[in-house]
């Protein structure tokens, strides 16, 4: 991102490393500086388009190419309004429709093609479906909140832990400071050899090191039940030898002791498809074709002809 520049004022982030460059709805992105001089005299417009934009709308971009950042700012928008779920349509169909219709909607908006006709569609449809819309929003607001609260919750019981980490490393800093008060006073004080003080405090250290430490229970999932998949005790991956790659042979043909049947191309051409019942659309989807059934009734009725007893 180091060659990405303002287009108003040319500045890189070479030259200046501290450039943070903003973008708005239209999706052109301006310097930080830049939008504070737009916004001078209380309003402005783009310097590429020349669509009014308001200075709360700017937001620093993330993103190199800022078509994306446009797409995703009307993602979001479109996507409150947008917000069923495949449980409010009767059949798969109807829910993929709907989810293409949004998609179709988005690239509209995000490629400047009819934004009249498709926020007018917008509209529209935010009148004929109000009542599943203000539905859907106080659903979602209900998950939101929920989460929020399970977040809140694991972040209380993170600083605990940590609050619990801290007391202990601060308890054993004062033993350790105690400790050697009472050996410099046991030195000072003391009629017996310093050498057999000194020795008789090492192994009392040594024997406390010894000792078990409590140690915290190590969190492994979210409070969720959601396990977490990164750290040291993820398992690596088994490594599994491959064996020799795998070779088409085309299976011997069996002799038919009768005349060869017609290709698929002569069945196509030569009419005996007519009275084969045609695939339906589910079954194209599948693979099937109509001249597979067709093929098969031929080379079982032209099998053996030629058998003598």
């Amino acid at each position: 991102m180091d060659d990405q520049a303002c287009p108003r004022c040319k500045t890189t982030k070479y030259r200046n490393p501290s450039l943070k460059l903003m973008v708005n709805v239209c999706g052109h992105a301006l310097c930080e500086s830049c939008v504070d001089l737009l916004f001078l005299k209380g309003s402005g417009s783009c310097p590429d388009c020349n669509v009014p934009l308001r200075r709360s709308n700017f937001r620093v971009q993330l993103f190199e190419d800022s078509m994306v950042e446009k797409e995703i700012d009307i993602r979001k928008r479109v996507l409150k309004d947008f917000n069923k779920k495949e449980e409010d349509f009767a059949t798969l169909r109807e829910y993929n429709d709907y989810l293409e219709e949004i998609e179709t909607i988005i690239f509209n908006l995000a490629n400047n093609i009819d934004v009249v006709g498709t926020n007018k569609r917008i509209e529209q449809y935010k009148k004929d479906n109000k009542e599943i819309i203000m539905k859907n929003k106080a659903k979602i607001g209900r998950e939101e909140l929920e989460l929020e609260e399970i977040l809140e919750i694991e972040k209380q019981m993170e600083e605990l832990r940590r609050a619990e980490v801290i007391k202990m490393e601060e308890e054993a800093k004062k033993q350790k400071i105690r400790e050697k008060e009472a050996l410099i006073d046991e030195l000072m004080f003391a009629d017996g050899d310093a050498k057999g003080i000194l020795s008789t405090f090492a192994q009392t250290v040594a024997n406390k090191q010894e000792e078990a430490v409590p140690v915290l229970p190590k969190v492994t999932q979210f409070s969720s039940g959601v396990k977490f998949t990164r750290g040291s005790g993820q398992q690596p991956l088994p490594f599994i030898e491959e064996g020799p790659l795998y070779k088409y042979e085309a299976p011997p043909q069996p002799d038919r002791v009768g005349p060869d049947p017609p290709s698929v191309q002569a069945i196509v051409n030569n009419g005996y498809l007519r009275h084969v019942r045609a695939e339906t659309e589910t079954e194209k989807a599948g693979g099937y074709s109509s001249t597979l059934p067709c093929l098969r009734a031929l080379q079982d009725a032209l099998s053996g002809l030629y058998h003598a007893s």
